[in-house]
């Protein structure tokens, strides 16, 4: 699979870079610990992995955007994983494992499934993320939630769900964290008003800093002023602290090969790679959706990253890792440009691990809670829904039932739904060669026509979008739908991303009797 064309300069866009890592630190702090929690892992094997996913793999990652560190799709994988093998030591083995077979699945080019995904159920999942970010923060900006942060199955372990959980919020909710919470959500709303950006301080500043500053001073002058308004300790940030070597070792856990025969071993391995892999392809698609500059990710590139990521969490005593939408959608609306962003949150985890836990531990989680909040209501704003609907049934459906599913169920179960749904309105058009090839040469330069087929759907997707990539620079390229009556968004879609690109390969592109994507929007 080609590379992405846009060459972005990481020098040149620190500026916007390094504030985005930041606050993708101040959210993937607390959700690595809560997945240690949840995975019954040792409670610094999260943090291991988000500052691997960080200082490792965002420079191996076939994308520009993507974040990736322990993802909550993985808990209940890994705490089977850990009890059917006995011990933690004997997981990390297959999480290295698990990594060796995900490089594999890059070299062998398994990546290409990301582009088989539908753009109607990509966007379900963002808005379904979305509106699940939205639910299960409210318990944690009220400071009433006993669940993990970053928990996002419908059912919860304690009995309760999505909804329930809310309402038992509401009946035990912790006024100070309240507090917090709202002073915090109208210091990022103040924070994104496009009057305030036109000054360079509060374009340098991340409001998510300024939110996180006030929160402690805030909670300190509780404890010292105002005792019943004080944050309970379970409601702050708890991340172990580390004074020296010695506690490092202790925190750090280290592989076994005792297990090595046991077949079983193996089983967990190939489990964590499977799932770990279509949800960081899940990701990488989503992502790509989300950036502003329409970069597409090398999937395969990418698979090969996470396996190098996997090996070495799972040698230092991390969990398995994935790219996660969570973190890297908190990237794009931070206003991150490239991978530096998600190094830089690599830095910030590693420093905050050995120098900074016993301020980390202040951060009230009403403040991060009102962070995700609004990276939930930029998934899922009503636009998206309104113009989904504008789209026709045949997009709306799938994106519906994509939200709904994942919604009431969890991410990759819900993705099954939406994709079951996806491929029966794609059966039902008929599937024939989606192009003619014709090339003309001459003198001074090459034209390339391609003639679309009667009925183009969305299996031809990655078919046309390989071509596309492999269209030679300084080229002269027609496409042609004058014989078509039926061009499946989602290959419109491809095709007017590959025009708005084409130049930066010095490729001059006309496009007869091809709908506008932009149009179809509006109208």
């Amino acid at each position: 699979m080609k590379e992405n064309t846009y060459n972005p300069s990481y020098i040149a866009n620190l500026g916007k870079d390094i504030p985005a890592g930041l606050v993708v630190f101040f959210v993937a702090l607390p959700l690595c610990l809560g997945i240690s929690l949840a995975s019954g892992a040792p409670l610094f094997s999260g943090v291991v992995t988000g500052i691997v996913g960080g200082l490792i793999v965002a420079w191996l990652s076939g994308s520009e955007m993507s974040v990736s560190g322990p993802a909550a799709g993985l808990t209940v994988i890994v705490l089977n994983g850990i009890e059917t093998l006995g011990s933690f030591e004997s997981f990390l083995l297959a999480v290295v494992l698990a990594g060796a077979i995900q490089l594999v699945l890059g070299f062998v080019k398994a990546g290409v499934i990301g582009l088989y995904f539908p753009s109607s159920v990509i966007r379900g999942m963002l808005a379904a993320i979305g509106l699940i970010l939205i639910l299960k923060q409210i318990p944690h900006f009220l400071g009433a939630d006993e669940d993990f942060f970053g928990e996002m199955e419908f059912f919860q372990p304690d009995g309760r769900n999505t909804f329930s959980e809310i309402g038992f919020a509401l009946s035990g909710l912790q006024l100070g964290a309240l507090i917090v919470g709202a002073i915090s959500l109208v210091i990022l709303l103040l924070w994104d008003n496009p009057k305030l950006k036109r000054f360079s301080f509060f374009k340098l500043v991340p409001g998510a800093l300024i939110a996180v500053v006030f929160s402690i001073i805030i909670n300190l002058i509780f404890k010292n002023y105002f005792p019943a308004l004080a944050i309970a300790p379970s409601h702050l940030v708890s991340l172990p602290v580390v004074d020296g070597i010695g506690d490092l070792q202790k925190e750090l856990r280290f592989l076994s090969l005792e297990k090595l025969t046991d077949p079983s071993l193996y089983v967990v391995a190939f489990t964590i790679a499977i799932v770990a892999s279509l949800e960081t392809l899940l990701s990488v698609e989503a992502v790509d959706k989300l950036d502003p500059h329409k970069r597409r990710s090398n999937t395969n590139r990418e698979l090969r990253a996470q396996g190098v990521g996997n090996m070495v969490a799972g040698f230092l005593g991390g969990l398995p890792m994935t790219a996660v939408i969570v973190r890297s959608s908190t990237n794009v609306a931070a206003g991150g440009q490239t991978r530096v962003s998600a190094f830089v949150h690599g830095v910030f985890l590693l420093l905050s691990v050995l120098f900074l836990a016993s301020l980390m531990n202040q951060i009230p989680l009403s403040a991060l809670a009102a962070v995700l909040l609004v990276v939930g209501y930029k998934l899922t704003k009503p636009s998206m829904f309104k113009a989904q609907f504008k789209l026709g049934f045949e997009q709306f459906f799938p994106f519906i039932v994509t939200v709904l599913a994942i919604l009431f169920t969890d991410l990759l179960i819900g993705i099954c739904v939406g994709l079951a749904v996806g491929v029966f309105f794609i059966l039902k058009a008929n599937y024939k060669s989606p192009y003619f090839y014709q090339r003309e040469d001459s003198s001074d330069h090459q034209t390339i026509r391609l003639r679309l087929s009667e009925h183009v759907s969305f299996l031809n997707k990655a078919s046309i979008i390989l071509t596309l990539d492999k269209l030679p620079a300084n080229s002269h390229v027609i496409i042609d739908g004058e014989n078509s009556e039926y061009i499946d968004y989602d290959v419109l879609e491809a095709i007017q991303e590959f025009r708005k690109t084409a130049h930066e390969r010095n490729i001059k592109v006309d496009l007869l009797n091809v709908p506008d994507v932009s149009v179809l929007e509006m109208h």
